[in-house]
């Protein structure tokens, strides 16, 4: 099964399943290791099909999605409920953050933060210990996919956090690796519409 072959069956699988599937159910379903599966869902994000990671699997979402943009943040553990407020305040849903690791490649988790209570919740579970933040194993690099009802409302949340100081540069592999949106200028330290690869 050639790659073009074996995405658009990714893609099948997943829109006829009734949960999330794991990396190597698809890999056994497709005959491919589980890191190939994870880089052919980095392409089919690229190419403009909603598929996120949840904790249990992978899941295709409707084809009407919101508008999504991905937004690479660097800041302390103790500041992420303000960049978190900052987001939903504006009218976005941080729906995950994941990090590029240089041994163990992408690690992402689901958050879906709607409001400042689901906000407030996740910090109390960082703050207790029941949760690490993924950014402590990049120095605090990290990205988070962010949706919208517009992209106007993705242009102000990424000047919110431009002006804050919140938002890193994309390195130049990233620039690659981050889809830029088709119909806007990107603003400094933001990618879109796609995920990463290695480090930071």
């Amino acid at each position: 099964m050639i790659g073009e072959e074996r995405r658009r069956g990714i893609v099948e699988t997943l829109r006829a399943a009734r949960g999330p599937l794991s990396g190597a159910a698809l890999g056994h379903a497709c005959g491919v290791s589980r890191q190939v599966v994870v880089q052919d869902i980095a392409l089919i994000r690229r190419s403009g099909t909603p598929v996120v990671s949840t904790s249990r699997g992978y899941v295709l979402l409707p084809g009407n999605a919101r508008p999504t943009r991905v937004f690479k943040c660097h800041h302390s553990v103790e500041e992420s409920l303000e960049e978190l407020d900052m987001v939903v305040d504006l009218g976005g849903c941080v729906e995950d953050v994941f990090v590029n690791h240089r041994a163990y490649g992408i690690i992402s988790s689901r958050l879906d933060v709607r409001s400042r209570r689901d906000a407030a919740r996740f910090m109390d579970e960082i703050r207790s210990g029941v949760s690490r933040p993924l950014m402590g194993l990049t120095d605090c690099y990290h990205f988070h996919h962010v949706s919208a009802d517009s992209q106007g409302v993705l242009d102000e949340v990424g000047l919110a956090l431009s002006e804050r100081g919140f938002l890193a540069e994309l390195l130049p592999y990233e620039r690659g690796l981050v889809e830029e949106s088709t119909d806007q200028t990107p603003s400094p330290g933001t990618g879109y519409d796609g995920r990463e690869d290695r480090q930071h």
